[in-house]
């Protein structure tokens, strides 16, 4: 016997996308989504094969039941194939419906009959139950996708399910009374849920599982012979796979006028009316409910059929079908079976999820930016209806968070962002490698040199200063001396700033008012009275730090006398402190001509100056920064010297450590 509880519908992950049609398609909402992957929770499932019919990528599947059916055929009994009325649907490619039997015997089958007897008796039983005319309206159970969504996620309802079985099992009711127990039912038609709809049938084949099977064993229309359906015949009941299938079957109307018929099939549409009854708003109306639009078009069914050409070919096979039916042949057999129990029984099962606490749901909101319902765009990515359903299946455990379209690219956005500052950053840092490398290889060569040079600089100006004083103030050899002695205490000075650029000086921290060590810098500075300096402090709250008070005055004048020369015709300095969490700032921006990205990348290197032959040795900012790394801070420059990109100028930004 079938398995009722099996699990038929599951993911093959590897095909699975981050589309979520899946969780749009599920009536039932029995996907749960893990890190991004869907998975079927089988405990949910109704088993009506939409998700396998809406998956562009294959990934969700159903049980494949080959295997088990083969072995059926083979373990002794009387196998039965009783063949669903929509197979002139699926293999319209066979135009006569005698051949389409005989390749269905020869898979192994001793008998194939067509469920559409089951639909004849079926509906008869609907015609009286609708006859009878009581206040009762009921819900139509011969989908077995349906029934299963009532049970699990309508309970209440399943008082009003019509309490008979449908087509498929009638038909195997009628073939136990025929043949016997020690037989074997297969049911061959389009639905997936038919596999778990009931025990009765021992398994079940869809239509293009019987494809596979025609495929396999190389059965083709040329080598069988035509055969008809072994009796009992369908009548009328084998247009029951087409929309109101079941009504035309059981002669009843669903006029707008006379009848007091609803007919609902789809997925959303079947949904709203039972939802509807249940809200006590259709209560004078029978539903007639299918899950998919028409048995013709199940999961089962292959893939991109349309609708209406295959209603077409089941009417005309229905057409041909009654034409040649012989009705006293037809009668004698409904009479021999028409006392058959067809009584169902349907069981609640209460699967609906619930939530404790709605402020849960409203957090998840928060957290993914819904702040209010203005921000609830209920775009339906998600695959949820609304941003609500999305949140409550959040707290359900059904989805996640960045199913969110609208949440997941600003997150995107942010995390660009956030990449750019630190991909920024990361520059920054390597350019600031790259120039330390550069420096400290260059400070070793410069500590060697002036090691070098010191000592023969300090005798050729003592000998100097002798011969100096001998010599007549007056005469040319005075003169001379006097120019030797400049220039070597400029060699002097140039030595001197080649040691500071080479750290060997050392660190005298004291704890410095950084306010007051900025107004005596200015101070120290000879500022022409066309170029205005001006103190900005009112970041600082805190403006004491340890420092060396002599070498960063260097610094500080260094930066102030470049920004003068920077500036021939006027202009105006600023110099900014601020705080850090643990550092202090020192920014010196001036309004000058600016210095172009070539220069920028050499400015800190020994003897390279923007100024002219003489005004300059290009020791100044290199001495600068590695007065500035001694304090184990960062020196850093910006600078723009073309008009059209804004305003020219430079700005200079030391940050050390508050504290040595």
């Amino acid at each position: 016997m079938a398995n009722k509880n099996r699990d038929l519908v599951f993911t093959l992950k590897n095909r699975c996308r981050v589309c979520y049609t899946c969780v749009r398609e599920c009536p039932a909402k029995a996907i749960k989504i893990i890190n991004g992957q869907a998975e079927v929770l089988n405990e949910r499932c109704i088993v009506c094969g939409n998700c396998t019919k809406v998956c562009s990528q294959g990934a969700k599947v159903y049980l494949n039941t080959i295997d088990r059916v083969y072995s059926l055929l083979e373990n002794g009994r009387k196998n039965i194939a009783i063949v669903a009325p929509s197979f002139p649907a699926e293999f319209k490619e066979i135009s006569n419906h005698k051949i389409f039997v005989s390749m269905v015997r020869s898979i192994g089958f001793d008998i194939v009959s067509e469920v559409a007897f089951g639909a004849d008796l079926v509906a008869k039983k609907y015609r009286k139950i609708i006859d009878k005319g009581t206040d009762k309206c009921f819900i139509s159970s011969d989908c077995p996708a349906v029934v299963s969504y009532i049970e699990h996620y309508h309970s209440g309802l399943v008082k009003d399910l019509v309490p008979i079985a449908s087509p498929m099992v009638a038909m195997s009711r009628v073939m136990k009374k025929k043949y016997g127990d020690n037989i074997n039912v297969i049911f061959i038609g389009p639905c997936v849920a038919k596999k778990a709809e009931s025990n009765e049938v021992d398994e079940m084949l869809t239509f293009t599982e019987l494809r596979d099977i025609f495929e396999k064993k190389k059965i083709t229309q040329i080598i069988v012979k035509a055969s008809e359906f072994d009796p009992p015949l369908g009548g009328k009941g084998a247009i029951f796979p087409i929309s109101r299938g079941l009504l035309q079957t059981a002669g009843i109307t669903d006029d707008v006028f006379d009848g007091n018929i609803i007919v609902a099939e789809g997925q959303n549409n079947f949904q709203e009316a039972i939802k509807e009854f249940d809200d006590g708003l259709l209560r004078s109306q029978h539903l007639e409910l299918l899950s998919c639009e028409g048995c013709i078009m199940g999961p089962g069914m292959s893939q991109n059929g349309k609708q209406y050409a295959r209603r077409i070919l089941v009417s005309n096979y229905v057409q041909k079908k009654i034409n040649s039916l012989n009705e006293w042949d037809w009668q004698k057999q409904i009479d021999e079976y028409i006392d058959i129990d067809l009584f169902a029984e349907f069981e609640p099962k209460h699967k609906s999820l619930e939530f404790s606490d709605w402020n849960e749901v409203q957090d998840v909101l928060i957290s993914m930016g819904k702040n209010n319902p203005k921000d609830h765009l209920n775009c339906g990515a998600c695959g949820y209806e609304s941003c609500e359903e999305h949140a409550v299946a959040i707290v359900q455990g059904l989805a996640e968070n960045e199913m969110c379209l609208p949440y997941t690219i600003e997150k995107l956005h942010n995390s660009v962002n956030e990449l750019a500052v630190t991909n920024d950053k990361l520059s920054s840092i390597q350019q600031a490698l790259k120039q330390s490398e550069k420096m400290a290889s260059m400070g070793q060569l410069s500590a060697g040199i002036a090691h070098e040079l010191n000592n023969p600089l300090g005798v050729i100006i003592m000998y100097a200063n002798i011969l100096l004083e001998e010599a007549p103030k007056d005469s040319q050899i005075y003169k001379d001396l006097k120019l030797i002695t400049d220039q070597t205490n400029r060699c002097k000075k140039i030595v001197g700033g080649l040691l500071n650029f080479a750290r060997k000086n050392q660190v005298n921290s004291g704890k410095h008012n950084i306010i007051k060590f900025a107004e005596q810098s200015v101070q120290a500075v000879v500022v022409p009275k066309e170029i205005e300096i001006s103190i900005k402090s009112e970041d600082l709250h805190d403006p004491y730090a340890m420092f060396d008070h002599e070498q960063m005055t260097q610094v500080l004048t260094n930066l102030i006398k470049n920004a003068i020369d920077a500036m021939s015709t006027g202009g105006h300095i600023i110099i900014k402190l601020e705080e850090d969490q643990s550092d202090v700032l020192i920014m010196v921006k001036d309004t000058g001509v600016g210095i172009d990205q070539e220069s920028l990348d050499k400015i800190f290197e020994p003897f390279y100056t923007t100024k002219s032959i003489g005004m300059g040795t290009g020791l100044g900012l290199a001495t600068a920064y590695g007065i500035v790394k001694m304090h184990k801070g960062k020196i850093t420059v910006y600078s723009n010297n073309n008009p059209e990109k804004g305003p020219r100028g430079t700005e200079f930004k030391i940050s050390i450590p508050r504290f040595q």
